[in-house]
């Protein structure tokens, strides 16, 4: 049986079993963490990193994106993640790029969770990050997997959950099993969320949240671009990148507020709206979180030379805009 059949007969069979449970689920972090944590629920975008024209990192605007956040009350923010281009980045950029997100997000409603992974399956450095997070007054740590079999990953995680209090996001790709997941968060008491990238996500969330007690939060991630099934199958949050992540969660609210056809037609939007031709490469710009000279580094193994200067004419710009402000304008929050 194909993969798209399993995951039409998941659906069918907890669909309605997801809708009624999903108000109920109020915040994971109040489940055993520290008194005024803020829910881990909703829209927590990746972070993307940007540069200025001579390669540095551009502090001024990796806070903007944090401001945008807090303004379009947007629950979660992550960096540096996958799509944030984390492996291009020295220690010490991570270090002050973490310490401008949390300045930034002083105060804020928005939760602020910094990816404390490191190359080279460095455990001291991966500490040393997380501990860097917690003085610095994040709300959580994320890490994706370093390469090992089953006990070396829960050995990591166990390193890094009990390294400070702060709740874990632990990531998965590849082959990790729900198996191992369920031993994780059994093992590892701040274990608050698994961000689901391995084998299908669809058809192991139902598994993972009843061996879970429901629990633990499972988040989608892979540009999330089928949140309406993962929204009837429960999934507590999602990650997509920054540009559109206030009109992804008025998609959630709606959807958790019974309103299924409103929550279908406000993703349909974002789809229509990804459609449009240079949409993804200057929608930061045109919202005025990224500058016009902002540029990206180039990920290993994206065969995209991100750092010369961008393609876009000044018509392709203009036509981004347009279609910003002729499509979404009535449904963006900042």
């Amino acid at each position: 049986m194909s993969i798209e059949v399993n995951r039409r007969a998941v659906l069918k069979a907890v669909g309605a079993v997801a809708a009624r449970v999903a108000l109920p689920r109020v915040g994971f972090a109040a489940q055993g963490a520290k008194p005024g944590s803020k829910p881990f629920r909703g829209l927590f975008p990746i972070g993307q990193t940007p540069f200025t024209q001579d390669d540095k990192l551009d502090l001024n605007c990796l806070a903007a994106e944090v401001k945008f956040c807090n303004r379009a009350s947007v629950p979660g923010f992550i960096w540096p993640q996958i799509a944030s281009g984390w492996s291009t980045m020295t220690a010490s950029e991570r270090y002050s790029g973490a310490e401008a997100i949390l300045a930034a997000g002083k105060g804020g409603n928005t939760a602020l969770v910094i990816g404390v992974q490191t190359q080279n399956h460095d455990l001291p450095g991966a500490i040393a990050f997380a501990k860097h997070a917690a003085q610095h007054g994040a709300d959580a740590i994320c890490s994706l997997p370093p390469e090992g079999n089953d006990a070396a990953l829960l050995s990591y995680y166990k390193a890094i959950g009990s390294a400070t209090d702060l709740p874990l996001f632990v990531q998965t790709i590849g082959d990790m099993s729900v198996d191992l997941i369920v031993d994780m968060f059994h093992s590892i008491p701040t274990m608050r969320v698994v961000k689901d990238e391995a084998g299908d996500p669809l058809a192991r969330v139902t598994e993972i949240r009843q061996r879970t007690g429901d629990k633990l939060g499972v988040f989608a991630g892979k540009g999330v671009r089928v949140m309406i099934d993962e929204m009837q199958l429960g999934f507590a949050g999602y990650c997509p990148v920054i540009a559109l992540a206030d009109v992804y969660q008025q998609a959630f609210e709606l959807f958790e507020a019974g309103k299924r056809k409103d929550a279908f037609d406000m993703f349909g939007r974002i789809l229509a709206f990804d459609s449009i031709t240079h949409a993804d490469q200057y929608l930061l710009v045109a919202r005025g979180i990224f500058k016009e000279n902002t540029r990206s580094r180039p990920m290993p193994g994206m065969g995209n030379p991100a750092n010369k200067p961008s393609p876009l004419t000044e018509d392709d710009k203009k036509a981004v805009r347009e279609a910003l402000n002729t499509y979404l304008k009535p449904y963006l929050r900042a």
